[in-house]
């Protein structure tokens, strides 16, 4: 393994990367039980035992592969967002899209991005890209998982008054919306079991982080799990009736429809798919890689990335082979960065526990949000470090920046706000370069993605 992974060079050690890819396995393993939803017979129709088998297997088998092929601590599994849409594809069609052309509209995005992969083009993201608009991803991508944690904690609530509905059935169905008032708030702690557990944790894991202590954010997750037991948020009771060995039956594998995919054209969907991913990986690979100190040796750790971004790739055709919508890296990854992980280990450690979660499904079910929650607004903290080397006094690069970061929690997506700061980038370099004695280099590519961008808000909305 020291040879393979080459864990000294990376300052690690085989115990810590397995402390990491443990704990990166428990900060996404909602997934699991999440994916159903949307992907589900109360959503997109799959059987519920197909979408638990894809996304166990397919999150297992393709982040071993990544640790296996570019040596990097990330994992990959169905992506929140893109399930979500998987889902209205479906139920809006009116029964014209079956779940089965959904599936084969993310294998051909999938084909897209292997194409992209090969020709180097999604590599070229990494020249491309100005380093301000890197650190604000590492930035915004901390930002917007601080939001999912204090979501998932209940610590902060969402609420909207839709004005013109007096019922609440009303939502259910096609309404016009003359106005709405959102409102952000403190989660009732004091009366709410999960939120003050969701502290609690905050707390716990800081204090640990405080002190050293290695492995503070898993040892974190596992205290106040406990804690939560004589709170009545940990529930034990699944286990006394839990059915232990794995059901194989009603499978998606293999069910994706492509020729119905092309014969209905869906290719405004395909491209939705490839837009979205294209990203969002990017993103979140690069996020990762800046935490987990890839791209000290710049050379290998573009090196990397191009061999993650091609796994990637196979992922997202191989996950729709098995019965679910697109597989991606995800941002939860830098839990186990921030445990020490560096190296492909924590991404095998993290998917082998994926493919032995088809027999301790319900053990994996005791883990509460509340508990997981607190883990991912301590990685927002860690993340937050790199705004340090953005260069502020440069407007060029602090606009594009700032953009970027404020843009990805305050629109719940990754994509939008590297769109909003691609933009920024171009529109304020173009006047610059004509109207300045300062000349701003903008890479070409960047003139290609802004037109991209503009083109697909433009014509396909923000959704």
């Amino acid at each position: 393994m020291e040879r393979f992974f080459k864990l000294k060079e990376h300052g690690t050690s085989v115990k810590t990367e397995m402390i990491a890819g443990l704990t990166t396995f428990i900060t996404m393993a909602y997934i699991l039980f999440v994916n159903n939803l949307f992907l589900g017979p109360g959503g997109a129709g799959i059987p519920a035992e197909g979408v638990f088998f894809a996304t166990a297997v397919g999150a297992g088998l393709v982040t071993i592969l990544m640790g296996l092929f570019a040596n990097i601590p990330v994992a990959l599994a169905p992506g929140m967002g893109l399930n979500a849409y998987f889902m209205t594809v479906v139920l809006s069609s009116n029964g014209m899209i079956t779940w089965q052309a959904a599936l084969g509209a993310v294998f051909l995005s999938g084909i897209i991005f292997i194409i992209l992969t090969i020709t180097k083009v999604r590599q070229l993201l990494l020249v491309a890209v100005p380093q301000s608009i890197k650190m604000a991803i590492t930035v915004g991508i901390g930002l917007f998982v601080t939001i999912i944690g204090l979501k998932l904690g209940n610590v902060v609530s969402v609420s909207a008054t839709v004005k013109g509905v007096t019922d609440v059935a009303q939502l259910a169905a096609p309404v016009t919306v003359k106005g709405s008032d959102f409102q952000l708030a403190l989660g009732d702690f004091m009366h709410s079991p999960d939120t003050l557990l969701a502290i609690i944790g905050l707390f716990v894991i800081g204090i640990l982080m405080v002190l050293r202590i290695k492995g503070g954010l898993l040892i974190g997750i596992i205290v106040v799990t406990l804690i939560g037991i004589p709170m009545g948020v940990t529930d034990l009771s699944s286990l006394s009736t839990a059915h232990w060995i794995p059901s194989f039956d009603n499978l998606a594998v293999g069910q994706l429809d492509i020729k119905g995919a092309i014969g209905i054209g869906l290719f405004e969907i395909i491209f939705i798919f490839t837009f979205v991913e294209l990203f969002d990986t990017f993103g979140t690979l690069v996020g990762t890689a800046e935490r987990a100190g890839l791209f000290k040796n710049k050379e290998e750790g573009e090196k990397k990335i191009s061999k993650a971004m091609l796994v990637d790739a196979v992922g997202v055709s191989a996950g729709a082979v098995l019965g679910t919508s697109t597989i991606t890296s995800y941002v939860e990854s830098t839990a186990g960065v921030a445990e020490g992980g560096r190296t492909g280990l924590t991404a095998i450690t993290t998917g082998v526990l994926f493919l032995c979660a088809l027999f301790i499904a319900p053990l994996a079910l005791v883990v509460p949000s509340a508990a997981t929650a607190p883990a991912l607004v301590i990685v927002g903290v860690l993340m937050m470090s790199q705004v340090s080397k953005i260069e502020w006094d440069d407007f060029m690069q602090a606009f594009p920046a700032f953009l970027t970061i404020i843009f990805m929690p305050f629109t719940n997506g990754i994509a939008n706000g590297i769109s909003a700061g691609i933009i920024a980038f171009v529109v304020l370099g173009f006047f610059s370069n004509i109207a300045s004695p300062r000349k701003v280099k903008v890479h070409w590519l960047m003139w290609v993605l802004a037109i991209l961008v503009i083109c697909r808000y433009a014509f396909l909305g923000s959704e």
